[in-house]
């Protein structure tokens, strides 16, 4: 397994795995010697990177018996890349991170994927202990979580900031569209938002838990985990439904709407409706709860050990991974 920081201990302490260093240079080299020499049984989760052309080139051009997992976490669009097809199309299992992405891949592809979501950590994700009688006290603030990306429209995230600036908007994360997000606050005046920088799981979780409203714009996503962590943390999130998340469940957590029309007007009854947000605050942290890590490492030990064992029936031997 390929770690880089300061791994969980809770997988660095199994018996049964190796992490693998991730450096600041020469990592697909000594991963492309590891994947010769020790063969593993599995090749999970390609990405887009030079490691995994390389692999999809060895797989063609010397026949490896490494068995490949894809795991799709992004909605299809109508120019995928030529290693997003490959990653697909040779795939001896394919799992999708929500139903949405699997019947897009279904309907593309003519290949059918699994269905695995992504799990909460609730060390750092767990509804708040204070109760909404002492919150109303406070002035009322909106959460903004992810990347500055154009797709991630943070700018309307700051149009709302401008004309309501009665409320407190918080954003967290760095990307390439901060300058314009931070540009277009101070043209306008707006003394209501804070930019937080990237945060680590622990102070996002206790943001999440201070915020009383989460609103998350982005028009292209896959079943976005930061959707969960505001869920588990007990906060009603508005988000664009492009790519169906399962982690809204629109009327009851939140909001899923399709025009910024309708994000605004949700929004609006959002911040009105004190009993609406406890309500949705309620339902979203019993919904998170469906999301549990321990399970979902089950299905995926499942899929593993079923991949195996079918290259084992074909003849091929079991090599350590």
């Amino acid at each position: 397994m390929i770690s880089a920081g300061f791994p969980d201990m809770r997988i660095a302490g199994r018996p049964n795995t190796e992490l693998v260093r991730w450096s600041r240079h020469g990592n697909t080299a000594r991963l492309i010697n590891r994947l010769l020499v020790s063969k593993p049984d599995v090749y999970f989760f390609p990405r887009y990177g030079l490691l995994d052309h390389t692999f999809f080139s060895l797989q063609k051009h010397l026949r490896l018996r490494t068995a490949l997992i894809s795991y799709v976490v992004m909605m299809m669009t109508e120019n995928e890349s030529t290693i997003v097809r490959r990653s697909i199309l040779q795939a001896d299992r394919l799992c999708a991170n929500s139903e949405y992405i699997a019947h897009s891949i279904a309907q593309r592809f003519g290949v059918n994927a699994d269905i695995i979501y992504d799990g909460v950590d609730d060390r750092f994700f767990f509804p708040p202990e204070h109760s909404f009688e002492s919150a109303a006290s406070r002035q009322l603030s909106v959460l903004y979580a992810g990347s500055f990306q154009s797709r991630k429209r943070v700018e309307l995230v700051i149009e709302h900031a401008i004309r309501r600036p009665d409320i407190q908007f918080r954003l967290a994360g760095q990307g390439e569209t901060e300058v314009r997000c931070r540009a277009l606050c101070q043209q306008h005046g707006c003394r209501n938002v804070v930019f937080l920088g990237h945060l680590s799981p622990d102070r996002l979780g206790g943001e999440m838990r201070d915020a009383e409203i989460f609103l998350f714009p982005s028009i292209r996503e896959g079943n976005p985990q930061v959707l969960l962590q505001a869920a588990a943390c007990g906060l009603p999130v508005i988000a664009m439904n492009h790519y169906r998340p399962s982690y809204v469940v629109d009327g009851e957590t939140g909001f899923l709407v399709e025009t910024d029309h309708e994000l605004a007007a949700r929004f609006d009854l959002l911040v009105s409706n004190r009993e609406l947000r406890q309500a949705m605050s309620q339902a979203a942290a019993r919904h998170a709860r469906g999301f549990d890590w321990d399970h979902i490492a089950e299905q995926w030990a499942e899929i593993f050990l079923e991949v195996v064992e079918q290259r084992q029936k074909i003849g091929c031997p079991r090599r350590s991974a």
